[in-house]
C-alpha cells in the first residue's frame, strides 16, 4: 500500500517513543514519568467534568487554563498558548516560527523529535555538536540561522545551560526565534520565562507531564510575546481548533493551582536523584550532572545495551540509545520512588559485579 504514500511520508523517519510495557510488576524507569500521582485536586476536577456537558465541545481557546498559567508565571493570557502535550506545541512552533530559508540549529545529542519535525515540515537544519562533556556551547549558536531550539535541561543528557548563558544566546540571535524546551526545568533549573519581556524572539515551551505528574492528560504550553503566540494560534486553528478536552483543561488548571503539592513532589524527586547519583558513583558509574528527573550514566567496564538487557531480565526497564554512537555506552534512568531506585541499585550491583 506504500504506493499511495506521499513523497514526504516516504522520506520520514518517525520518532520512537519510550516503551510502554504491558507487563506487571515492572520497575519502569524508561520514560521520565513522575513516580508520584497528581494532586488530589486534579482528580476531583477531572471527576467533576464527567457530566452531561461532555456532549458539548470544550473551550477552543482554553481561556480559564491560559489565565491560570499566565497568573502562575506573571505574564498575560495573550502570551500563553496551550496544546495537546508539549510535543504538539513544539510541532506548531516548527511550522509557525522555524520554517525559514536558513537552517535551524539544535544540539547533535538532544530530543530526537526535532529532526523528525524537520523532516515532516521540510525544514533545513544543522546539528551542533555538544562538547566532550556533553554541554551546549553558546558560541556555536552565534552564527546566521533560521532559528534555534534546544531543551534546557537537555535530553537525554540532563545537563543544564545556566540562565546567563541562555540570555547570551538570545542577545546573539536578535533576528531568529529561539525556542527553549523546558520539559524538565522544575527539577533543578531556573526558567527563561522571566526573559520573555525583554526578548521578543523567545518562546519557552513547557509541559505538565513531568513535574505536575500529568503525562496521561497531555497538556503542554508555550509562553512568548503576543506576536509569537498569534503565529502558533494561526497554525493550531488551521489544524485542530479543539486540542484540549474538558478533562485536560480542568485537571491542568487544578494542578497549576496546587503549588504546594507540586513543590513537594518535585523536592522528593530531587532528593532521590541526589541519593541515586551518590550511590551510582560508589558503584563506579560516570553520571553526568543532571537538573532533570532522570540521570544519564555509563559504567567504564560494561556495554550500555548489555546493561539495559540485564536489567530488563530483572524486570527493570531503562532507556538505551544506540545512536549516535557517542552515547551508546549510556543509560538514561528515570528517577523513581526510593523503593524503585533501591531495586535498581541492587540489580546494578548484581549485573555489573560492583
Amino acid at each position: 500500500m506504500s504506493r499511495f504514500w506521499s513523497a514526504v511520508v516516504h522520506g520520514l523517519t518517525p520518532y520512537v517513543p519510550g516503551e510502554q510495557p504491558k507487563l506487571a510488576n515492572l520497575v519502569k524507569l524508561n520514560t521520565n514519568e513522575n513516580p508520584y500521582g497528581p494532586s488530589p485536586r486534579v482528580l476531583d476536577a477531572v471527576r467533576a467534568e464527567a457530566a452531561d456537558t461532555l456532549r458539548l465541545y470544550p473551550d477552543p481557546n482554553s481561556d480559564r487554563l491560559r489565565a491560570g498559567i499566565a497568573a502562575y508565571h506573571g505574564v498575560t493570557a495573550d502570551q500563553v498558548f496551550v496544546g495537546n502535550g508539549s510535543d504538539e506545541v513544539l510541532a506548531h512552533a516548527f511550522m509557525a516560527l522555524l520554517k525559514h530559508d536558513r537552517p535551524i540549529l539544535f544540539p547533535d545529542i538532544t530530543y530526537s523529535f526535532y529532526p523528525v519535525y524537520c523532516g515532516l515540515y521540510e525544514i533545513a537544519h544543522r546539528a551542533i555538536p555538544l562538547t566532550q562533556a556533553f554541554e551546549i556551547q553558546v558560541d556555536d549558536y552565534l552564527t546566521p540561522n533560521g532559528g534555534v531550539i534546544f531543551p534546557n535541561p537537555n535530553a537525554p543528557t540532563g545537563r543544564l545551560l545556566a540562565l546567563g548563558e541562555v540570555e547570551r544566546l538570545l542577545a546573539g540571535n536578535p533576528d531568529s526565534v529561539v525556542v527553549i524546551d523546558e520539559a524538565y526545568i522544575d527539577f533543578g533549573g531556573e526558567s527563561a520565562v522571566g526573559l520573555v519581556a525583554r526578548y521578543p524572539q523567545l518562546l519557552v515551551v513547557r509541559t505538565l507531564s513531568k513535574s505536575h505528574a500529568l503525562a496521561g492528560l497531555r497538556v503542554g504550553y508555550a509562553i512568548g510575546q503576543a506576536q509569537l503566540i498569534e503565529a502558533l494560534n494561526r497554525v493550531k486553528d488551521s489544524f485542530n481548533s479543539y486540542p484540549l478536552d474538558r478533562f485536560a483543561q480542568a485537571g491542568a488548571l487544578a494542578s497549576m493551582d496546587d503549588h504546594a503539592y507540586f513543590e513537594r513532589i518535585c523536592a522528593k524527586v530531587v532528593a532521590t536523584r541526589t541519593r541515586l547519583v551518590a550511590e551510582m558513583d560508589e558503584l563506579g558509574f560516570e553520571v553526568l550532572p543532571s537538573a532533570a528527573n532522570f540521570v544519564f550514566a555509563r559504567h567504564p567496564a560494561h556495554d550500555g545495551a548489555e546493561l539495559a538487557a540485564a536489567l530488563r531480565e530483572r524486570s527493570i526497564i531503562v532507556r538505551h540509545f544506540r545512536n549516535p554512537a557517542r552515547i551508546a555506552p549510556f543509560l538514561r534512568i528515570t528517577i523513581g520512588t526510593d523503593a524503585q531506585c533501591d531495586a535498581l541499585l541492587a540489580a546494578l550491583k548484581a549485573v555489573a559485579n560492583c
